[in-house]
Parts: structure tokens; C-alpha cells; sequence
């Protein structure tokens, strides 16, 4: 099927409200179907074909559908049909995008959805916050128990239903992170290939930690914003560091140019849209805000700017508005200052910097704060970094319309050559960092730099070096094991963890030290597989909330685990203890 436009979540989660509950368990089945029905794309209208009688129309308003009236059937039984529904349900969720807005935490008429900070600062939720809460628990962890495999459109509905309500409620936070796992859920149930388990498996502990957290004692990060709140902010002087370019599974796509200001913090500027990889190549011409006729992508390769009453968020990022000016200023080369800063840091410091900024919120976090900025050598065993490990260098998009994997093949076989490197930490790949940009000196001695998923590189911008082969560091197997089984978990719910389970891994896991870890897969087998009798021998119904619990500590700890050994692998070899 031709790429559906992206629909708010408020029009996903009502897809299968009108249907009756004998429709609803054929939604599934019908979207299987749906994949295959070809798709007719006007200007702000999408045409999919059912049969030679049937179509579903769905009229977008800048790209998105946003109201369920917007989403039509031609059959004699809609709205209450299965093909609207399942068009709506293969359809992607749409994401908010950057843009000037001011939105207080919890309005000042919020009524009885406004939570109410006692003397002690935690807050008291509210009913409609407390029945929200209860929603998104059970929600998740209905989820959890059917895995990926079992979680089909209903799952996503009651989701997205669950969401909304929190939202309504004020509960920020917790909606975001389930309208999070939902979209996961569609990738992997369509087939998309950026579909990533472990990143699934990451947003859903997001999901069960705020609403047990908000559960048990309330806290008013638990709450989180509305939207960012962009304010004007007088003028900004930046130096451009690189532009990466951004798809979706949801259908959006664009480019994002990090810059560096005076003060030294890291500033962002986009321009995504719904659109696939040819949009995002596009995007990367888009001219800076404020009529300066700078494009990102001219901006990220070292091109400077002075932008006067920009509006930029608490995180970083910079957005538009009427009021901003824009005009060329001198860059800087990565080695020169005030960017040469940026690879003076050590890589321990950067890495652990990156692992807090990941534990934060998603919605709260600064722009530009999990980048790595790294100097080291090309071996035949991955990256060997100046003051830190030799990792593997990974491609953080592998769609063959980006040239990720192309250049990074390309520069495994350059042994001996010296890069300078912004990367990213793989949560799911330990051992390697995402490769989002690089620059080293050419053939001819001048300076090559290439944002690695916008330019394509050849074998005449790489001198020819050698270096042996370092191998990369491996964090101990039976955490790896523990990171798998906790992602199983989420793929194929609690039967395969019950079917799978043995007594094996908390003995590994006990026997190298990680005791908490053992004690956290042992609970893990033992929720999944208990089917206690009660006195007149009768099965006991199955809790789902104790193998919730187990699931998400067992998560929360193998995070942290790994957290901490990256940590101590990417310290200097003076900080490790010879014991």
C-alpha cells in the first residue's frame, strides 16, 4: 500500500467505537487485507480502493487527518464499517512537530482535572486523573501480557483511549508515552522496517513506571507539559555542527541541523512533515528562518548565522514566527573554535551525560544532549576512540534511500584513518555507536566532512592507511541475556516468557555477581508461569499486574546494569580498578 497519511490519535483510538464487538474482532484480519488495496493520492485527499464499489476517502489538513469526519466510506454500512476502520487502523500516528506555542502545565481553568500540590509537593490526583491512571495500567499491561505478537487493534484502541482521557486529565507525560507505545505497536504490525523491539520495549517501561509512580505518590515530573512552550528569545549567534535526516515509521520526515550558540549550549532547527526519505532529502534545502536564504544543510556544513527574536523552546530547539530575522555569519571548522570544544570533552563524561539525558523524559529533553563527540582511528575492529573503547560503528537509519550503511561500509575498510565523529549511544547495541557524521583530512590534505545520511561518499575521498585489528569491547553475556529475555517478554507476551522459561539465567546471573538481576529474572519466570490452584483445586486466574511488576523490574534493572558498565567501559584505563 501506497504510505497512508498520518491520523491524530484521537481519530485512530475512535476507529472501532462505532463497530459492533463482532466487527471489532475481525479489525485485524480486514487491515491484513486493507495492506493491499491500492491508494490514490490528490493534493489533500487519499483515495483507497476496496472493490470496484467501495472506496475510503480521507481528506487531510497539512498532511494530517484530524477529525473522524475526514475519514469517509462509500459503503451503505459506514461510518460502522470494517473498511474504514481498518484503513484508519493501518494508517500511521501522527506526531506533533516543532512550533512556536506557549502552553502552561496545567491551565489555570482546569477545573477538576488540575492536580492539587498538598504541603508536602506531592500532588493529589484528581478522580478523572485517578481513572486515567487506571486506564493506562491496565492498558500497558494488557499489552505486555499479549506481547506483540497477541496486541492487535483493540490493544491500540484502548490505548489511544487511555491516552486521550490522561490527556484530558492533565497527565501529560503518561499520555505521551502511551500514544508512544501505540505507534510502536502499529510499525511492528505493519511490517515497517525501522520497527525496533528494544525501543518498544523501552517506551512501555516509560509507560508502567509513570503510572505506577503517579499511583503510589504522585510527583510533579511524573505530570509533565502540554506542549513545548516556545518564547522569544532576542538573538542567537550559531555555528553549525551537521544536519541529519529524519523518517519516520509514523510518515513523517524532514531534516535537523544542530548549532552551536555562544553560550555554548546546543540549539536545533527542523522542518518535518509527513513525507518518506525523499521528503527528508528535500527538507535538508529548507532555508533557515528569518529570510537569510541559509539552508539548513548549508547552515550544518560549517555555516554560521545571526538570528534576531527567534522563538526557541526550554530544550533548545528553535522554531519560526513572523517576528525572526535571519542573516549569514562566518562558521567554524569541527577543529576550530568555538566547535573544537565540543571533542575536548572527555568520552566517559559525554557518555555519561548522554545516559542521564536518556533517563530523563522524553519530552524534556535538550536538544542536541545524547550526542558524542568523538576523535579516535578506524580499525579493523570498529572505531578505536582517543580515551575510551573501540566500538562498532552503526547506521541509526538502514533504508537504502539514505546512505548510511553504503558510507559506513566504506569507512570499515579505511584502517588507519583518523575521524573526528558525532554519534549517538544504540541503547539495543551496546558495543556500538549510531554514526550521524564525520570529517578527516583528504587525499590531498584538505578537510572532508560528511553528514552520513545526506552525502554519498567514494573511495577517492579516503587515503589509504593500515592499522591491525582491535576487537570491541562485549558487556558481560548474561546481561545480554537478561536485555533479551526482558525484550521477548514484549514480543511475545507472558506465554512465551511462561514457555521459554527456565532456571538457568538467574543462575548465571547470580553466578557473575549480578544478584538483584538473578533475583529480577527469577521473579520474571515465576509471574509468567504462576497458575496456582486454590483450595478446591480450581486455576487461579493469572495476575497480570504481578507480571507486569516483574517485567518492569527486570527492565528498569537490566537499564541500569548496562548503564553502568558503559560507564565504567568507556572510562579512562587510569579510572578502572586493576582488582
Amino acid at each position: 500500500m501506497t504510505t497512508l497519511p498520518p491520523v491524530t490519535a484521537e481519530v485512530a483510538s475512535a476507529a472501532l467505537d462505532s463497530l459492533p464487538t463482532r466487527l471489532r474482532k475481525r479489525a485485524d484480519s480486514t487491515a491484513a487485507k486493507a495492506a493491499n488495496w491500492p491508494v490514490a493520492v490528490t493534493d489533500a485527499t487519499v483515495v483507497v480502493r476496496v472493490d470496484d464499489a467501495t472506496t475510503v476517502t480521507l481528506t487531510t489538513t497539512a498532511g494530517v487527518v484530524t477529525s473522524a469526519e475526514d475519514a469517509v466510506c462509500s459503503c451503505l454500512l459506514a461510518p460502522a464499517c470494517l473498511h474504514r476502520a481498518a484503513v484508519l487502523t493501518l494508517a500511521p500516528l501522527a506526531e506533533e512537530t516543532d512550533g512556536p506555542a506557549t502552553t502552561a502545565v496545567v491551565p489555570s481553568d482546569a477545573g477538576d482535572s488540575a492536580p492539587v500540590p498538598p504541603e508536602t509537593g506531592v500532588l493529589d490526583l484528581t478522580p478523572p486523573q485517578s481513572a486515567a491512571v487506571h486506564a493506562l495500567r491496565t492498558a500497558a499491561t494488557a499489552v505486555l501480557a499479549a506481547g506483540v505478537t497477541g496486541s492487535g487493534a483493540v490493544h491500540r484502541a484502548t490505548l489511544l483511549h487511555a491516552a486521550h482521557s490522561a490527556r484530558v486529565a492533565g497527565l501529560h507525560r503518561a499520555a505521551a508515552a502511551a500514544v508512544r507505545v501505540a505507534r510502536r505497536l502499529s510499525e511492528a504490525g505493519t511490517g515497517d522496517p525501522a520497527f525496533r523491539l528494544p525501543e518498544l520495549a523501552s517506551e512501555l517501561a516509560e509507560l508502567l513506571t509513570v503510572a505506577v509512580g503517579l499511583r503510589r505518590a504522585p510527583d510533579p515530573d511524573l505530570i509533565g507539559a502540554a506542549r513545548r512552550a516556545y518564547t522569544a528569545n532576542g538573538s542567537l549567534r550559531l555555528h553549525g555542527l551537521f544536519t541529519e535526516p529524519v523518517v519516520t515509521a509514523s510518515g513523517y520526515a524532514g531534516a535537523v541541523t544542530y548549532a552551536l550558540a555562544q553560550d555554548g549550549r546546543l540549539h536545533s532547527l527542523s522542518d518535518v512533515a509527513p513525507g518518506d526519505a525523499d521528503r527528508a532529502r528535500r527538507a535538508a534545502g529548507s532555508a533557515v528562518p528569518g529570510g537569510s536564504a541559509l539552508t539548513l544543510r548549508e547552515l550544518g556544513d560549517h555555516g554560521g548565522a545571526i538570528l534576531t527574536d527567534p522563538t526557541v523552546s526550554p530544550d533548545g530547539r528553535i522554531g519560526g514566527g513572523g517576528a525572526v530575522r535571519s542573516v549569514r555569519a562566518s562558521g567554524a571548522r569541527w577543529h576550530e573554535e568555538p566547535l573544537d570544544t565540543l571533542w575536548r570533552r572527555s568520552p566517559a563524561d559525554q557518555v555519561a551525560a548522554a545516559l542521564r539525558w536518556s533517563a530523563e523524559p522524553a519530552d524534556e529533553r535538550d536538544a542536541g544532549g545524547d550526542l558524542l563527540f568523538l576523535t579516535g582511528t578506524i580499525t579493523g575492529g570498529g572505531f578505536a576512540v582517543d580515551g575510551g573503547p573501540t566500538v562498532r560503528l552503526l547506521a541509526p537509519d538502514e533504508r537504502p534511500e539514505l546512505p548510511y550503511v553504503e558510507n559506513l561500509r566504506l569507512l570499515a575498510g579505511a584502517h588507519g584513518l583518523a575521524l573526528r565523529l558525532v554519534a549517538r549511544l544504540a541503547a539495543d547495541r551496546p558495543s556500538g555507536v549510531r554514526a550521524l557524521a564525520t570529517a578527516w583530512q583528504g587525499t590531498d590534505g584538505d578537510p572532508i566532512r560528511a553528514d552520513l545520511g545526506l552525502r554519498r561518499l567514494n573511495r577517492t575521498h579516503l587515503p589509504r592507511t593500515g592499522v591491525p585489528s582491535v576487537p570491541a569491547p562485549a558487556l558481560p553475556t548474561e546481561l545480554d541475556l537478561l536485555r533479551r529475555a526482558v525484550d521477548r517478554a514484549v514480543a511475545g507476551g507472558r506465554a512465551v516468557t511462561a514457555a521459554v522459561a527456565d532456571g538457568e539465567l538467574p543462575r548465571r546471573l547470580a553466578a557473575v555477581g549480578l544478584t538483584t538481576g538473578a533475583a529480577c529474572a527469577r521473579a520474571l519466570v515465576d509471574t509468567a508461569s504462576d497458575r496456582r490452584h486454590d483450595a478446591l483445586g480450581r486455576l487461579r486466574p493469572a495476575d497480570p499486574e504481578a507480571y507486569a511488576h516483574a517485567w518492569l523490574a527486570s527492565s528498569t534493572y537490566a537499564s541500569a546494569a548496562t548503564a553502568s558498565l558503559l560507564t565504567a567501559a568507556w572510562a579512562p584505563e587510569e579510572d578502572h580498578d586493576p582488582a
